[in-house]
This record gives C-alpha cells, structure tokens and sequence, in this order.
C-alpha cells in the first residue's frame, strides 16, 4: 500500500530535493517504512533469530539517520548559500531527541548526556577570541551536575561492569569506574572553556588518576561509604556465587589505598597541586609521608610475616624518599644532610638483609612446634623468598636515586651552557627584553626568584658529593641485579645485555672514575659484558672438571684436563678482538685498519669448537666487535678526509 502511494503520487516527477532525485528519495522511504513493519513480527520469531530483529531496527536508524543528514546539509542549494537550518529546527531536533531518550529505558544514560551537552553547546563566543565565556562558578556548577548524573548513572555502570566481567564488580571498580567517567565527561569544560587555566588541567588529571588507581587496585570500600541500589543488592546476593565459583580466600587489600595515597601526592607534587617547589616544610612533610606510605604498603604487601622488618623497611623508604625529592627540588642545607642520608640506605641494606633471615630462623628452630625437619625447610625457603624480595627492593631503590642523580647533572649541564649562551648574547638580550610586556617581565622575576638556587658554583663547592654517590648507586644496583639474577634465572646468559646498560648511569667524579667522562660511557657497558661473559665461563670450565660429568671421565680414563685444557684456550682465542674493542670504545682513537680484521679468525673456532655456550658467545660478540671496529674507524676516516 505505501509502495503504491508513493509510485502512484510522487515516482514520475523529476524533482530534486536535499541534493538527490524524488525517485531515489521514494525508494529510501520505501525501504524505511518496510523495516519498520518487518520488525514487529521478527520479534516473535525463536530466540536464536533474535539478531534479524537487531539487524532490521540498526538499518532503519541508519535510513533515518542517512535522510534526515542529507536534508540538514543540503538545504543551502535552495538559498544560495545562506547556511540556515531549514528542514529540522533546532526546536523540533530537540525535542525529537526527548521523545527518543522518553522511549528508551536507560533514561540516566539521558541524564549525563544532557549534562555533557551544554559546556559543549552553550558559552560560544561570537567574535571567536580565545577567551572563555563560562565563568568559574559555571565550570564548578557544571562538573558538579555532571557527577551527580554519574552517580545517578551508577547502576548502569554496574550492569555494564557486571556483563564485561561476568561477574558482579567489587565497589572499588564501581567507584573508580564512576570518578572515571566523571573526569572523562568534564573534559569537554576544561577543554574549550579553561584550557588557559593549568589549575584545572591539573585537578582533571588527578580526578582521572584516581578513577584508574581505584580501578586497577580496588580498595575495600567501607560499608558507611557506598549506596547500594536495590538491584546491586540482588545482584550481590545472589546464592549461585559460591556454587559457581567456590570459596576464594580473600587476601588483605587495605594495603592498596596507601599506594593509592602515595601516587596520588607524587602526582599532586609533580603537578604543582601542592605546592613543596616554594616551601621547604611542607616539602619535608610531604617527602615523610610519601615515604611511610610506601614503606608500610611494601611492608604490609611484600613482608607481612616478618614483623622485624617493617620498622627497617618504613626507614628506608622515607630516607629514599626524602633523598629524591630534595635532590631534585634542593634547599640550602639539602647538600650538608643528603650524603648522610644516602650512607644510612646504604648501611640498612646488609643490616635489613641479615637481620630479617636471621630473626626467623631462630625463632623457628628454637620453637617447640617447628622443630620438625619439614618446618625447617619451608622456613629456610620463606626467609630465602624473603631476601630476593628484598634485594628487588634495594636494586629499584639504588636505580632511582641513579636515575635522580643523573637527570640532576645533566640539567645543570644544560644550565652551565645556558648561562655561558646568556652571557654570549647578553647585549641582545637587554634590547630585545624592552619589548617584553611589563607584567611578562615581573611574572618571569617572581618565577626565578622561587626557584631553588643550586647553581653550578654551589655545584662544584657543595654538591661535589653527586657524581661519587650516582656512581655508588649504580654500581650497587648492577651488583645486585647481578646476585638476583643468579637466584631467580640460575645465572642466564642473556641478563648481562639487559643489565650492562645500567652502568650507563655512571658519572665521572674525581674519587671513583677521574678520567670518566661522557666520551668513554659506553666503556662500563661493553668491559662489563666481556669480563661477565669470561669470568662465567671459566666457572663453567672448573664446575664442569670438579663437579659434573665424572661419569664419562671415569670411564675414559680422565679427559676432564682435556675439556678445560681445550675450553681455556679457546677462550683465550676470544680476547683480543675483545681487548681492541674495549681500548677502542674508551679512546675512539683510529687503530691500524688490519688489526681488527686480524682477530676474527681468532673467534671463529671458539664458535665451532666450543662445548660452552658462553664461550661460543665471546667468539661470536668477538666477530661483531671487530667489524664494528672497523666499520666505525672506516667512517671517521672518510669523515675526516671530507672534512679536509
């Protein structure tokens, strides 16, 4: 019937409209309307056709979609160009999205798009300045709408949450989920109304932080704290739980929330929430507790069973903490008390290390209960679980203040340089600082005189400590990356090309590395690898001869000597490619070009003839040294020749 209406009435006349035929318009018609009276009956059908319903109501939303776009856009062919909105005005958009959003069920997924809706719709400035016409208490007014709608929002989010894990969500992924959707829907507002403003850059990424700390961690929530609707109630009653997944023992998660607490101040640091830049108190007091709250996270997480060490732990992380922090924003005494502060890390180290395995252990043995032989075992392998924990602890401690300590240097570098270009240009500097707006120029005097005044002078009187207590961390951090990757891996060939780089932390001092400077940097890296590689494989070699494959040499009348005999001399084969590329990459002083070609012969029969992995490896590390070698000498030469 609607097929010959629209044949009989408007098919033969050759009329365009919203940039299109009236043919073609009548066919769109048609085959809207066809879905439309097709899906009511495609609803009855059995369960397993259900997506023939789905597939009949998302292609008609896309027809309708398709005519009313084609309408809205192409109504300025009629007018010449004037851009108005002719077919659809906004009253009737308006209220054709209310009747929409009536008919659907999920009327609060309405109620946050509507207060998404006006920061984007409302506050346009005619004269397109860059200033915002939404004043403050509109922003707060706003956001505060727009989590009142979240949390109006929240049992969708629950059944969403409930559907993509298959189960129902802990109430610190529900909470962390609505504080997340809350930073994500007031970005439109800080975006296009307060993008001058970095107060409200930096609130909007600490209210999203939270929504993902809280998500990634799930704290426990406390009862008085949460709102239970009538349908989360049900879903977490539900008497199928236990049947379906058994009883699960529930570990502490209280721990969590420090950790949560602890970024988030080291957020609200870096961000300038609050503001330790400028305060050298509540710079302490902030280093404090970002210090506690790590210790007693790490404590309670890490170390639960050995009392003896929190005390111990919480020490360590709050001198840590204090070191970094005031090592990177300093004070005027910070250079006196942090060399101190570093030797007592370093003294809690082999103090922390003993005392915890010691402390357990004679309270196990001297127990009654645990006098057995199998509680003796299982305490050994607890405390020794326990002291490779500790040494990760201590290996990412020393790693951070490496880290600190080189950043640190090398932005003094970078300010050494720059006040050697400040003095260079200074008579420019005074014509051009005129035209400087007289409010840019006072903003910049305030700015620099907050800023802490460790300069380079102070550097070389006060701060000399730097470069020998970066070295001393580094060192340490690679010696125990060293011990732990003998007790975690039995000793892996391949952890030394993963662990040489952080010797690349290393700084030159005047006590430790005097000739150390940035030319020779990758020398640790490379010596540190060929001296692992031999010092490893000649323990290999004397394991090997004392203590494993006695059967064959038995039986063979003893080739035990034969087999270290044979594995020494190839690797002696290995060293002078690796000498030559260790004297190269320290001098990077052009050798004659035969000599690194002479010495790969030397490795290829360590490669061949080898029954030592580790060898094999020197041999073909020596290949590639040596080519290097070449190739680089190769390139400066003709750098040079272009140079003349």
């Amino acid at each position: 019937m609607v097929a010959w209406f629209m044949m009989h009435n408007y098919w033969d006349l050759n009329i365009w409209i919203a940039g299109m035929s009236l043919k073609s318009f009548c066919k769109l018609i048609v085959g809207s309307v066809l879905l439309a009276m097709a899906v009511p009956g495609l609803a009855v059908l059995p369960p397993q056709f259900s997506f023939l319903t789905e597939a009949g109501l998302i292609g008609h939303a896309f027809l309708l979609c398709y005519i009313e776009n084609n309408f809205f856009n192409y109504s300025n062919v009629y007018y010449y160009g004037m851009d108005e909105d002719v077919m659809y005005p906004s009253y009737m958009v308006v209220m054709t999205t209310f009747a929409g959003l009536a008919i659907a069920v999920l009327w609060v997924s309405a109620v946050l798009l509507l207060a998404v809706s006006p920061p984007l719709l409302l506050y346009k400035d005619k004269s397109k300045s860059s200033a915002s016409k939404m004043k403050p208490f509109q922003g707060y007014a706003h956001a505060g709408v727009v989590a009142l709608s979240v949390w109006f929002c929240r049992e969708t989010i629950f059944e969403a949450l409930q559907w993509w894990y298959g189960r129902p969500p802990s109430d610190g992924l529900l909470l962390g989920s609505c504080i997340l959707l809350t930073g994500l829907a007031c970005i439109p507002i800080v975006a296009l109304h307060f993008s001058h403003v970095m107060a409200a850059k930096r609130y909007l990424v600490l209210v999203i932080a939270t929504g993902l700390l809280f998500i990634v961690m799930q704290p426990p929530i406390p009862l008085a704290w949460t709102y239970h609707s009538d349908l989360i109630k049900s879903a977490r009653q539900s008497a199928d739980d236990i049947s379906i997944y058994g009883f699960m023992a529930s570990k502490p998660t209280w721990p969590s929330w420090l950790l949560i607490a602890a970024i988030l101040l080291t957020l609200a640091g870096v961000t300038s929430v609050i503001p330790i830049s400028y305060i050298v108190e509540l710079r302490t007091f902030y280093a404090i507790a970002v210090g506690i709250a790590l210790g007693i996270y790490i404590s309670a997480e890490y170390f639960l069973q050995a009392a003896i060490l929190h005390a111990l732990i919480i020490v360590t992380m709050v001198c840590t903490s204090v070191f970094v922090i005031f090592t990177h924003l300093p004070s005027t005494s910070s250079t006196k008390f942090l060399p101190w502060m570093f030797a007592l890390i370093v003294a809690l180290f082999p103090v922390t290390y003993l005392l915890e395995g010691q402390v357990r252990i004679n309270k196990a043995w001297l127990g009654e209960i645990v006098a057995e032989e199998d509680n003796k075992i299982a305490t050994l392998l607890a405390v020794e679980g326990a002291r490779t924990s500790l040494l990760g602890l201590y290996a990412a401690i020393f790693m951070l203040i490496a880290l600190e300590i080189k950043f640190e240097l090398a932005s003094l570098i970078r300010e050494k340089f720059a006040e050697r270009g400040g003095l260079r240009h200074s008579q420019s500097g005074e014509s051009s600082s005129a035209m400087v707006p007289p409010r840019l120029r006072f903003m910049k005097q305030r700015r620099a005189s907050t800023m802490p005044t460790f300069t380079i002078k102070r550097m070389a009187a006060e701060g000399a400590w730097m470069p020998a207590v970066g070295n001393v961390a580094t060192v340490m951090c690679f010696a125990i990356c060293l011990i732990l990757n003998v007790h975690l891996t039995g000793g892996s060939n391949r952890a030394i090309f993963f662990l040489a780089p952080v010797l690349l932390l290393l700084n030159q001092d005047s006590d430790f590395f005097a000739g150390f400077g940035d030319k020779q940097r990758y020398f640790p890296v490379s010596v540190a690898i060929s001296i692992y590689l031999v010092s490893t494989s000649v323990y290999s070699i004397w394991e090997d001869v004392w203590h494993g494959n006695t059967g064959w040499g038995v039986d063979i009348g003893g080739p035990d000597w034969i087999f270290a005999v044979k594995n020494l001399a190839l690797l002696v084969l290995t060293f002078p490619s690796h000498i030559l590329f260790n004297r190269f990459v320290w001098s990077y002083t052009k050798q004659a070009d035969s000599w690194p070609l002479l010495t790969i012969p030397l490795n290829l029969p360590p490669v061949i003839m080898t029954d030592i992995i580790k060898i094999k490896i020197l041999g073909l590390l020596g290949v590639i040294y040596s080519l290097a070698q070449y190739l680089i000498s190769r390139q400066q030469y003709l750098s040079g020749l272009k140079y003349i």
